[in-house]
């Protein structure tokens, strides 16, 4: 499924695209696209419901960020070689675990504030992954089992926050992490690579 959440900022409705493309609204089914709900059984229920019986809901309707209020929102630095190279950076031993703050997620047309003091605005488009179940101590093969779907986030970052003033990622990572327009669930995706 291509879940979306749609409508004014702190009021937004679940809703999915169709099978025509049309924007459906959901909310008689799922209430939001948050940790509480993003959960295999909900989505399961989902897949049961005929989307064309839905109220379809204006295309010209504000998209929301696909998903709401998440646990954590964490990210990778320096997650593939051409991304090393091209900022002349070494490439990690290890992966570079950071955190965007979760009050930066946002709808992904909506504006962007920059900060009055912000010098080196930067973005890079990256792909999440919605994890729908909890877990520890997870096998390679096994990842794929805690995974509820992917969205594309745009990573912005100021740059002289994150590299110029004490290197710490997370105040300069944190400006703003618009979300979406879809969260695709993972059956959707036949390929992952």
């Amino acid at each position: 499924m291509k879940l979306l959440r749609v409508g004014k900022q702190g009021e937004e409705t679940v809703a999915a695209l169709d099978t025509t493309n049309k924007i459906r609204d959901l909310s008689n089914h799922i209430k939001n696209l948050n940790p509480e709900t993003l959960k295999e059984e909900n989505l399961n229920k989902l897949k049961k419901v005929d989307l064309s019986k839905l109220k379809e809901i204006d295309p010209k309707t504000r998209i929301g960020s696909c998903i709401s209020n998440p646990v954590d929102f964490f990210a990778i630095g320096l997650n593939y070689k051409a991304h090393a190279d091209g900022t002349k950076s070494k490439l990690p031993s290890e992966p570079i675990v950071f955190n965007k703050s979760s009050g930066c997620i946002q709808g992904p047309n909506d504006p962007i504030k920059k900060p009055s003091s912000a010098l080196k605005m930067d973005y890079e488009v990256e792909i999440a992954i919605i994890i729908g179940r909890e877990g520890k101590n997870i096998s390679k093969n096994n990842a794929q089992d805690f995974v509820f779907g992917y969205c594309i986030v745009n990573d912005i970052s100021e740059r002289s926050w994150q590299k110029e003033r004490g290197g710490q990622w997370v105040k300069g990572k944190s400006i703003a992490g618009p979300c979406g327009p879809y969260l695709v669930t993972k059956e959707e995706i036949s390929n992952i690579n």
